[in-house]
């Protein structure tokens, strides 16, 4: 297919009107006019409504739009694997993280990201669940969990610290727990489904059943219930500094272990052929874990 036309039923779809998108090619109007309709002619069908106040897609031309936009990255992917490193990245960066991680620590870099890669965009998803990068043609994802058996690519970028919080008006009505055993006694706050929780200590690990009054599928919920008073929550030490430095939360320590401590994973679809744009965003926020205090990354490892 002609990759200008579909660059102009993108930027159509993307601005709603071909005046729109002409700009944005740098075209006149009439040139995009022209070009989408050499298009409707090769696919043999409609793609567009126009009006003299909109444009919006057919189903034909929503059926088209994403394979258009995969064939214009390609291009982009293409011409940036033969182009000096210094001449930096560009094209669409779809990334994901976590709601809290990709808020706190994500979305900063992105900001310096985006002003160092002029000719970068990013499309950032925040999602505690489990996304398949893959099928929803997603170039970069951090996360924070055990690794399976994926087939996906995957470099440690840092480790993830946690430990058991509480508030101090939590720890005076209720006391503070010393050992593993005693989070038996105490109002535990956990991940929805997540009813055990595991500990290492000098010579072994231990998985302990916690009953949880309180259950989120999230860790911003958590983080805020355990704000309230209202008991023990395992969170990432990165997710509460400011409030531990403020005496809001307070770090426990137990004698006999402490949670199994997580890792940072930026995972991609494929190691044959990795864009500038997914190369150097990874690097970015390698250097800013390392500048926030987390700790040092480790080498590449395939999944």
């Amino acid at each position: 297919m002609d990759l200008p036309a579909l660059a102009v039923l993108v930027e159509a779809a993307n601005a709603g009107s071909l005046a729109a998108a002409a700009r944005r090619l740098g075209i006149s109007p009439l040139m995009a006019t022209r070009r989408l309709a050499a298009l409707e002619a090769d696919v043999g069908a409609r793609l567009v409504q126009r009006t003299t106040r909109a444009l919006s897609l057919t189903p034909e031309g929503e059926a088209l739009l994403p394979f258009a936009q995969a064939m214009l990255e390609t291009e982009t992917e293409a011409r940036a694997s033969v182009r000096p490193a210094a001449t930096g990245a560009s094209g669409l960066l779809r990334l994901t993280a976590s709601a809290a991680f990709g808020r706190k620590m994500v979305a900063p870099v992105v900001a310096e990201f985006l002003r160092a890669n002029p000719q970068v965009s990013v499309d950032l998803l925040l999602n505690d669940g489990l996304v398949d990068i893959v099928a929803q043609g997603i170039d970069l994802a951090i996360r924070i969990a055990p690794l399976k058996d994926s087939g996906l690519i995957a470099r440690r970028l840092a480790l993830n610290p946690r430990s058991l919080y509480a508030t101090p008006g939590y720890l005076e009505e209720h006391g503070r727990p010393g050992v593993i055993a005693d989070l038996a006694r105490h109002q535990c706050l956990a991940f929805s489904g997540a009813l055990h929780w595991s500990f290492v200590g000098e010579a072994r690990s231990v998985r302990t059943r916690v009953q949880a009054r309180f259950s989120a599928n999230s860790i911003e919920g958590l983080r805020e219930i355990c704000l309230a008073g209202l008991g023990v929550a395992i969170l990432s030490d990165w997710d509460v500094r400011a409030e531990v430095a403020e005496g809001r939360l307070v770090p426990l320590a137990l004698a006999d272990g402490e949670p199994e401590p997580l890792a940072i994973w930026a995972l991609h679809p494929s190691s044959r052929f990795v864009p500038p744009k997914v190369r150097l965003f990874v690097a970015a926020l390698e250097t800013a874990l390392r500048r926030d205090g987390v700790a040092r990354p480790a080498a590449v490892r395939p999944m």
